[in-house]
């Protein structure tokens, strides 16, 4: 069988299969990577341990932490414990929930906020605790970026003083450069 041949099976297996989490299968939801193809998943109850990706995934497929996987125990091994047997796509996840075969640990409520959402503490204070501090404090004070220059504007009546002086010597500098030029062509 060819490459090419093989990564379509592979990407029609994982697209198109419902696999559901039944015998010795369960749901874990990746970690991190760790290099050699291993990977660090965790299970609904809260175990760590290492799962291997099987050569025909490889090089065709590719997770990511925050990825849902179905694995299968394997024996040998004291740190690896598992051998990945399905990857989950949102299709898939849906399907798994409308058996009643999901985790309840792994729910999307529980497990992390919507997406665009930005987590409570990085959110600037809420008036009502601006009210208890006694601060009155806008939105613009407290996201300031420090990757651009601060500009200051200044009052309109600087900003005309300033254009005047400026008109001023303007003026005295071209009178003064035709005055040279007056002189130059004369010799």
């Amino acid at each position: 069988m060819s490459v090419t041949t093989k990564k379509k099976h592979v990407t029609k297996e994982v697209l198109e299969e419902y696999p559901l989490p039944e015998g010795s299968r369960q749901v874990v939801k990746v970690v991190a990577s760790r290099g050699n193809n291993l990977h660090e998943v965790v299970t609904s109850r809260g175990e760590k341990f290492l799962v291997s990706m099987p050569s025909k995934f490889r090089k065709h497929v590719w997770i990511k932490r925050g990825d849902f996987i179905l694995v299968e125990p394997i024996e040998e091994g004291d740190k690896v414990k598992a051998e990945i047997s399905h990857i989950l796509f949102k299709e898939q996840i849906k399907h798994i929930q409308e058996q009643n075969l999901w985790p309840e640990e792994f729910s999307e409520r529980s497990a992390a906020p919507q997406k665009g959402w930005i987590p409570e503490d990085l959110l600037p204070p809420s008036e009502d605790e601006s009210e208890e501090d006694g601060e009155d404090r806008e939105l613009g004070d407290l996201c300031i970026n420090v990757n651009r220059v601060c500009i200051q504007q200044w009052e309109s009546e600087s900003e005309d003083s300033c254009s005047e002086d400026e008109e001023e010597e303007d003026e005295e500098q071209e009178e003064a450069e035709k005055d040279e030029n007056e002189s130059k062509t004369e010799k």
